[in-house]
């Protein structure tokens, strides 16, 4: 995600370096509440609901469930062999976020083919997940529910035979990613509303900003994005100045919430997935690919060639 927004900032800041950018899933818009916090969440409690009203109404009413076996005696421990978690369980909040993580990381690779860019997964994992917690087998259970749902995610592979909530590798580099969420990247995206498949919370910059202090000893800058690359007046900026863009956004994708989702001129144009996922369509090709993100990159494909030929043009007519 980072990297696509890059790509439109650095085809802004530097048209003589080069000729085009394709920004696939660039929530260039997700600063300084210029979109909505509450827009993220919001669009992973649609995936799920879409898929599954009774998937979507599980997973809502989920946490409260989790949060009162917590307080009971012997609660801790149900909860741990319920989502079969080795014996160093931590608390509650950890079992929660683990689980938010696998639903918001499954909504933004929702992919149509089977993938392995975060976790090996299926083809489309948000219906699996709901076709998990639907399971009439599972019966009124819902950790069994949340554990089968979560497996997709987790486990898909099978060959996990408990999970360690307390170590969790970073083979994508998203502790990077906390630094600068937490010093330039001031993204508003953890807000969720009485509708939401999380729970109720209002997006708190203050409190952002003390967890950046007390973990990195950073304070963040969350006007520099918009002074730098223009922030409020984007498409105005774009339209002036930019040219040679395309803007991918899947529907399905969190992300694309903060995403450019209409042409802003000839040159500048947006190319929107109702099913897409996050940059799903640069991910390899396979003969599984639906017809809508086969004609996504071939049409992608043809604006970069006519680029290509533009420059070639311009270069071999100049004075």
């Amino acid at each position: 995600m980072f990297w696509a927004v890059l790509a439109s900032w650095f085809r802004l800041k530097y048209p003589h370096v080069a000729i085009g950018a394709l920004a696939s899933s660039a929530p260039i818009l997700n600063f300084e509440n210029i979109t909505s916090p509450y827009s993220f969440n919001n669009i992973i409690t649609q995936d799920f609901r879409s898929e599954s009203e009774n998937c979507y109404k599980v997973i809502k009413g989920s946490w409260k469930k989790i949060e009162d076996t917590g307080k009971q005696s012997g609660g801790l421990e149900l909860l741990r062999k319920s989502f079969r978690i080795c014996k160093n369980f931590i608390d509650v909040d950890v079992l929660e976020s683990w689980l938010e993580t696998a639903f918001a990381y499954t909504a933004m690779t929702d992919y149509p083919t089977p993938s392995n860019f975060l976790n090996p997964m299926p083809a489309y994992p948000v219906k699996q997940m709901c076709k998990a917690i639907d399971d009439p087998k599972s019966g009124n259970d819902t950790f069994a529910k949340l554990y089968g749902a979560a497996s997709v995610y987790y486990n898909y592979s099978g060959t996990a035979t408990c999970f360690n909530l307390a170590y969790s590798p970073d083979p994508h580099g998203l502790d990077m990613w906390s630094w600068q969420a937490c010093t330039e990247m001031i993204m508003p995206t953890s807000g969720s509303n009485k509708e939401s498949i999380f729970p109720e919370n209002q997006w708190n910059y203050s409190r952002r900003a003390a967890g950046c202090k007390a973990f990195y000893g950073v304070h963040p800058r969350p006007n520099w994005i918009t002074t730098e690359f223009g922030g409020h007046d984007i498409y105005r900026v774009l339209k002036r100045y930019g040219s040679n863009m395309i803007f991918f956004n899947g529907l399905r994708d969190p992300w694309s919430g903060g995403g450019v989702l209409k042409n802003i001129s000839k040159t500048i144009v947006a190319i929107v997935a109702e099913q897409g996922a996050h940059h799903v369509d640069l991910r390899f090709a396979t003969k599984d690919d639906p017809k809508w993100l086969r004609d996504v990159r071939q049409m992608e494909i043809n604006i970069i060639s006519d680029w290509i030929s533009q420059y070639y043009h311009d270069l071999a007519h100049q004075s």
